[in-house]
């Protein structure tokens, strides 16, 4: 394979890394699909390597959907995936307050209906989603009710986010013993037309602020989403391929992981940026420089086909 990295990914080379993987970890929104649109040639790519016997897996920060509605999404795009094949921050965080956190109560959720279907289905009962609305003065808010069932913290994105969600969330975690966990750290949501809108980072980051406590990070790079998978399946790290459009999430947890990276320009991070990380020097920095590069996963496809 290359001596060096960020190298562009053609001709034998493709062939010689697909050779050298038997699973291939995607990341969803700038790398398969753009929002509800689809990545030209993307289905064929996913379905091809299906077809050579290499597994697939979709890695992704969006808590926002169940394991279920990513699958529908993917069949209805033309992608051939089953649930069980998606890992979304909503499910592993309801693994990881399961197996890591080994959670014996309920959890205060600033999130998604989608993260209380996940949470639900393991077996864990929440409190907190959908709107807050404030009322009293600061006295009511620094003693508002809380359930004393309640054992963690999990923030991930929610559209009725409010001050009154942040006290509550403060308060909980006032105790020590109360366990606060995220789903990721993305600060912002990047839309088309080069618009964007503030992502969970933030509302992670209001709670981090208000609580002085730092969460426990679920989604890329943390290493989590990648154990997550490799645990269910058997995974062996030097046999994996992360694909990415994104340096300091996908990369960096393949990097983190020991992932052959592969870095696709349709989305969020651009060349010159890996290599604005490459001649930094700096060792943390070096982890969002990716082995490879493409235009788009649609490259691979004559690989596969031929």
């Amino acid at each position: 394979m290359a001596v060096s990295k960020c190298v562009h990914l053609s001709g034998p080379w493709v062939k010689e890394l697909l050779g050298s993987v038997d699973s291939v970890l995607f990341d969803c929104d700038g790398v398969i699909w753009r929002g509800d649109q689809v990545i030209p040639g993307a289905p064929e790519v996913i379905n091809s390597l299906k077809n050579c016997g290499k597994r697939v897996f979709f890695v992704t920060n969006n808590s926002t959907k169940t394991r279920k509605m990513y699958a529908d999404k993917l069949a209805k795009l033309g992608f051939n995936a089953s649930e069980d094949e998606v890992f979304g921050t909503a499910y592993c965080s309801a693994v990881y307050l399961k197996t890591v956190c080994k959670l014996d109560g309920k959890v205060y959720l600033i999130g998604s209906n989608a993260m209380r279907q996940e949470l639900e289905a393991m077996g864990i009962q929440t409190v907190g989603v959908g709107p807050d609305h404030i009322s009293g003065v600061q006295n009511d808010w620094a003693n508002v009710p809380l359930d004393p069932e309640v054992k963690a913290v999990l923030v991930g994105f929610d559209e009725h986010f409010s001050y009154t969600k942040l006290n509550r969330a403060m308060q909980y975690l006032f105790d020590p013993e109360c366990q606060f966990v995220g789903t990721n750290t993305d600060t912002r949501l990047p839309l088309e037309g080069g618009k964007a809108v503030p992502g969970t980072g933030c509302l992670l980051k209001a709670v981090e602020t208000a609580a002085q406590r730092q969460a426990q990070i679920v989604g890329k790079p943390s290493t989590f989403m990648f154990k997550c998978v490799a645990s269910q399946f058997g995974l062996d790290p030097n046999k994996c391929l992360m694909v990415g459009d994104r340096l300091d999430t996908d990369i960096m947890l393949g990097s983190s992981c020991g992932l052959k990276t592969l870095l696709t320009l349709t989305g969020v991070s651009t060349v010159s940026d890996a290599e604005a990380h490459q001649r930094s020097g700096c060792p943390i920095r070096q982890e969002m420089v990716p082995d490879y590069y493409v235009d788009s996963i649609a490259e691979i496809l004559p690989a596969l086909q031929g």
